[in-house]
């Protein structure tokens, strides 16, 4: 009979008992307060979100920096997931531009259910009328993978470009409230 150092022992039992995964957390399977892990969560989708643009802090002059927040309410029955950044399209008329997302690492995270989520589009004001802007009437943006989109009016003035067409313009990745 081999006999195991009791410290080994006592953490396997401990892990075992308290159905911890050895990474700290559940799996990201959540559970429903019996004991049972649930279904992992799905991908988000667009329809089960409600969605509320603001607090905005508009550029109040060409060549200022403004920001807009877009939030994101998980309506749906259960919790969601999701990862990436969101797809974003400026337009003006039949003019669309697509935002490019910030550098920065976007991590899985899990939305519970009413949980919120938001995403920030940051952007240079554009002088209006001038060539290397664009008069921005709406805003489209859907999820990452996902076909449906949402769109929303523009009212905070132009949008500087950059050469090529490409608006002076980023997007964050998504990124939970804190306390949320």
């Amino acid at each position: 009979m081999r006999v195991m150092p009791l410290t080994v022992t006592a953490l396997a039992a401990v892990l075992l008992l308290s159905g911890c995964d050895g990474d700290g957390g559940d799996g990201g399977n959540g559970g429903d307060g019996s004991g049972r892990k649930g279904a992992a969560a799905g991908p988000c989708a667009l329809g089960a979100l409600g969605v509320a643009v603001g607090p905005v802090d508009a550029a109040p002059a060409a060549g200022d920096l403004g920001n807009v927040t877009v939030t994101l309410t998980n309506r749906g029955d259960t919790a969601c997931t999701l990862q990436g950044f969101p797809d974003v399209t400026l337009a003006a008329g039949s003019t669309t531009a697509a935002v490019n997302p910030q550098e920065a690492t976007a991590r899985r995270m899990s939305v519970p259910r009413e949980g919120t989520v938001t995403f920030t589009i940051g952007y240079t004001r554009g002088a209006a009328g001038a060539e290397r802007s664009l008069a921005v009437e709406r805003v489209r943006f859907g999820l990452p993978g996902a076909t449906q989109t949402h769109e929303f009016p523009w009212s905070y003035g132009a949008v500087a470009l950059r050469g090529g067409g490409v608006p002076e313009a980023s997007v964050s990745p998504f990124q939970q409230p804190a306390g949320d």
